[in-house]
């Protein structure tokens, strides 16, 4: 007996079908709204808004404000190019960069002027008396191109290591590393800047997803907190050891203040008061989705508290409150990022799990906190029908209320879905949540092709998120039930189902996902001959493990950058750590069973289903050959196959007219095939 469907979450409105569906074109003309500030004098937000331009094939992002009360959103930027580090400065003001500038402003866009006048500064802060900038640039430390070693050979084209990481994510190493940089400055000029990390084989910001948060100033202005992996070559490539390190710009002395902590350390934030400094740590080394903690360094005595150890969760992000009294943190729990605060105790390392409490509650994602002014937070918010906005949240109570509406007209005429939570035995008798959702116009009494989707990560978190590529909403509108399950390995089910899911890649997580699509295939208005797999990454990989295992469930497969062949995989990946805790070196005979059974291309004679393989062309993560070697099985063994092939796209698609191509060919091949 399968258990019945559980309704927790019913977006839909009562003229569904009256509204029209959801396009791919329509998904792109939604503005992507992003929380940038509150003022000082806590009256005013200021958030952003990047819209994309399909036929220039590029965004533009501007910033609004908007009274903490509501009210109407005011547009204060409209020149080209997106505004970034967006600061308040006191009262009414903000700071923010564009083009490698500075800029200063009032909160309702008056008395716009340039401050800085140095080209190239990026991830800019001021230090809090105004005397100094921080920032970040590239410095040429190592020689990799033929013209760097052979300066008579200026057309020469190689590049020569003799080390790793030759190449990250996707891009070649070339010699260049960001470095942190302070300089005075007075009335709009920049003095002599001094790179903090001069000479050093180093990273910071971390590359490549690392921003400013990975550099602060101390509330005294008397030095700068930031986060880089002091690890060069194969080290690098086989090691998370990032630190936290504090650089006295009197002394220019450099301390470790995360020493002795193996994992990520991460993400520092000073207390108000300045008397504490807060970051994410990881405990074990070379695992990248390791349970996240928060480390609290008392700055007078120098004793360190983990406040989160016993607590059977992992930390996303992290906010101090006002009166240094709180740290609100996010976090996902059964299949949604929520937002949580710890009562911090006269003694900090008092603190501890049960001084945790979950202060949001329902089916949405709380992906950010932006700020605080007196009992409101403002935070971004989604759900699978909806993409990002801004909200207040009521303290304590966490009720929230609506900020920003910058996408209103279009989910006014746009038909939401039915969102319904499952919870699923599996072959191991625990209880899976699964995410179900239905085409707007939804009918009980019709059959329906189904999806299975599989999560990419593949310890990322299948929530209420809202992707750009892999929108629920838009493959519903299309007329298919999606099944998401929150199988072994995601985040917001406790430790040990996070961790579960390395070395057993082929494993229980696998059976997981059979479990969850045999399970709503018994409802009635499911179309068992019209099932298909859809996933990226390791949602690929398992797409490309379903196809030899599958034992003809599915019709039809679609798989993005997967991992068709492990052995080949870990010989051309980059990040070594991530490859060495979930799969293993192939020469170890200790690893022999992932390279046997959890190895997708092992299982090719059984191949025997229409497949759609997606390949981005600087992905390093998971190279072409992974790609092209499924597709030319497929086409070697007379399956009906496409190969769908973005040179110049990497793990994801992030180019407007090439994120148009993918869907419309996603839909087409569904079309034909289910």
């Amino acid at each position: 007996m399968h258990k019945p469907l559980l309704l927790t979450s019913l977006f839909i409105t009562t003229m569904a079908t009256a509204q029209q569906k959801m396009t791919p074109e329509q998904l792109w003309q939604l503005g992507r709204v992003s929380g940038e500030t509150i003022t000082t004098d806590g009256k005013t937000v200021i958030f952003g808004v990047s819209n994309y331009n399909i036929a220039e094939n590029k965004s533009e992002k501007n910033l609004f404000s908007i009274p903490l009360t509501g009210g109407t959103a005011k547009q204060i930027t409209t020149s080209p190019g997106g505004e970034g580090d967006v600061t308040a400065l006191g009262g009414q003001k903000i700071g923010y960069s564009l083009k490698g500038q500075w800029w200063e402003m009032n909160a309702d866009g008056s008395s716009a002027a340039q401050i800085a006048n140095v080209e190239g500064l990026q991830n800019i802060r001021f230090s809090p008396d105004g005397k100094y900038i921080l920032f970040s640039k590239e410095v040429k430390l190592k020689k990799i191109s033929g013209s760097d070693h052979y300066p008579d050979l200026p057309k020469s084209n190689v590049q020569i290591y003799d080390n790793l990481n030759y190449r990250h994510w996707d891009t070649w190493e070339d010699g260049n590393f960001q470095h942190v940089f302070f300089a005075p400055y007075e009335n709009g000029k920049v003095g002599t800047a001094t790179d903090i990390m001069e000479g050093e084989l180093y990273d910071c910001p971390q590359m490549p997803f690392g921003g400013a948060e990975d550099m602060i100033w101390a509330p005294d202005g008397k030095s700068i907190i930031y986060v880089t992996k002091k690890k060069f070559g194969k080290e690098y490539a086989v090691s998370t050891n990032t630190d936290i390190y504090e650089y006295n710009i009197e002394t220019r002395a450099t301390k470790n203040l995360s020493e002795g902590l193996a994992g990520y350390d991460v993400a520092p934030s000073f207390s108000p008061d300045g008397k504490y400094l807060a970051w994410l740590s990881m405990a074990r080394d070379g695992f990248e989705a390791d349970k996240n903690d928060i480390i609290v360094l008392n700055r007078a005595t120098g004793a360190r508290s983990n406040l989160t150890k016993d607590w059977d969760g992992t930390v996303a992000s992290i906010s101090w409150s006002k009166d240094n009294k709180q740290l609100f943190f996010l976090a996902v729990i059964k299949g949604t990022e929520q937002l949580l605060e710890i009562t911090l105790q006269k003694d900090i390392a008092a603190t501890t799990a049960k001084h945790i409490r979950q202060v949001t509650e329902g089916d949405f994602d709380i992906n950010a906190i932006v700020g605080q002014s007196g009992n409101t937070l403002v935070v971004s918010r989604t759900d699978m029908n909806h993409a990002a906005e801004l909200f207040t949240v009521s303290l304590p109570k966490g009720t929230l209320q609506p900020l920003t509406s910058v996408n209103k007209a279009i989910y006014d005429n746009t038909g939401m879905c039915k969102i319904e939570k499952r919870w699923i035995k599996t072959t191991d008798g625990k209880e899976m949540l699964s995410w179900v959702i239905f085409p707007p116009d939804f009918d009980p009494a019709k059959k329906y092709p189904t999806l299975l989707y599989c999560q990419g990560g593949p310890q990322a978190a299948l929530s209420q998120f809202y992707s750009y590529r892999w929108n629920f909403q838009l493959i519903a509108s299309q007329g298919y039930i999606v099944v998401a399950p929150n199988r072994r390995g995601m985040p917001g089910h406790g430790v040990e189902w996070n961790a579960s899911i390395s070395k057993d890649w082929g494993g229980q997580p696998i059976r997981d996902y059979l479990s969850a699509i045999d399970a709503v295939s018994q409802e009635p208005y499911v179309d068992k001959n019209r099932l298909g797999a859809v996933g990226a990454s390791y949602g690929g990989y398992s797409v490309y493990m379903l196809a030899g295992t599958h034992n003809n469930r599915f019709k039809s497969f679609v798989a993005h950058d997967g991992l068709f062949d492990l052995k080949s995989w870990y010989g051309t990946t980059e990040e070594l750590w991530f490859a060495n805790w979930d799969i293993g070196a192939y020469w170890d005979a200790a690893n022999a069973k992932v390279y046997k059974e959890f190895n997708p291309s092992e299982y090719a004679s059984k191949w025997n289903t229409p497949i759609l393989i997606i390949q981005g062309g600087t992905d390093f993560r998971v190279g072409i050959e992974q790609g092209l070697q499924a597709f030319q099985l497929a086409q070697l063994k007379g399956i009906k196959s496409k190969l769908l092939y973005f040179p110049e796209e990497n793990h994801w698609v992030l180019k407007a007219q090439n994120a148009l191509v993918w869907q419309r060919e996603f839909f087409k091949w569904l079309k034909e095939t289910l």
